[in-house]
């Protein structure tokens, strides 16, 4: 079964491991009065990560489902989840659920402008638009205000089976990842535009208390400062490529 891991109050990093292609895949469930799993998950792994799920709630009960981007790994087995829960709403941004959400959900999605906020409960969301960052027109992250969690999707991507939550740096990691991806035929995984380094600014002015990581351990700690390194990595690696193909 997948791993469990509350990484901030009634938050569950519930984690595959695909050994074949060395990577992490974490899906976020806040346990609320009207619960939220952030990430479904591949359609392959809906068995597995629903089981992980029920061990801490019915599935029937969940009442939001987020992601960030229109991505397999990201919202694949979504209809699989709005079919076992008939409560359920997916949540995307305008732009996520216009393109993609209003045709591929078997349910009409909740669409959210840019810092509206939804509430669980307890627990209160922030949906703000980070188009192209990580990747995807339609990208967003949700940033929950009480316990000041963002849950960040891809960026700080890690490789490897490394612990669910760590107050260590994990730039190295982040750095290796970008590098090894830019190397293969992925390339272009991260684009780099003249709005990156803003969107990453805003991020760390929320100054959050805990990433959500995607791929690799979440990170609790001065998250502003690791949001900011990133920009500085990405700005570095990507932002002179980029600079560099324009030149040509």
């Amino acid at each position: 079964m997948a791993a469990i891991t509350e990484i901030a109050p009634e938050t569950y990093r519930i984690t595959t491991y695909v050994p074949e292609i060395d990577l992490q895949f974490s899906h976020f469930l806040v346990r609320d009065e009207h619960p939220l799993l952030f990430h479904t998950g591949y359609k392959r792994m809906f068995p597995e990560v629903s089981q992980a799920v029920r061990t801490l709630i019915d599935p029937a009960r969940l009442r939001y489902i987020g992601f960030s981007h229109f991505e397999s790994d990201e919202c694949g087995s979504l209809n699989e989840w709005l079919g076992h829960a008939p409560q359920a709403e997916a949540v995307s941004g305008l732009v996520g659920a216009q393109v993609n959400l209003n045709d591929f959900a078997i349910r009409p999605p909740r669409a959210l402008g840019r810092d509206e906020l939804l509430e669980t409960g307890r627990y209160r969301f922030r949906f703000i638009a980070t188009p192209h960052v990580p990747h995807g027109w339609d990208a967003g992250v949700l940033y929950e205000e009480t316990g000041r969690t963002l849950f960040c999707s891809d960026l700080f991507h890690q490789w490897g089976q490394p612990e669910p939550l760590t107050g260590s740096s994990v730039m190295e990691r982040a750095r290796e990842a970008l590098l090894r991806i830019q190397a293969g035929p992925l390339a272009g995984y991260v684009p780099y535009t003249h709005h990156t380094g803003r969107i990453l600014e805003s991020l760390a002015q929320l100054n959050p208390q805990t990433l959500a990581v995607q791929h690799g351990s979440s990170f609790r700690g001065d998250c502003a400062a690791a949001l900011r390194e990133l920009a500085e990595l990405w700005r570095a690696t990507l932002g002179e490529t980029t600079a560099g193909s324009a030149a040509r």
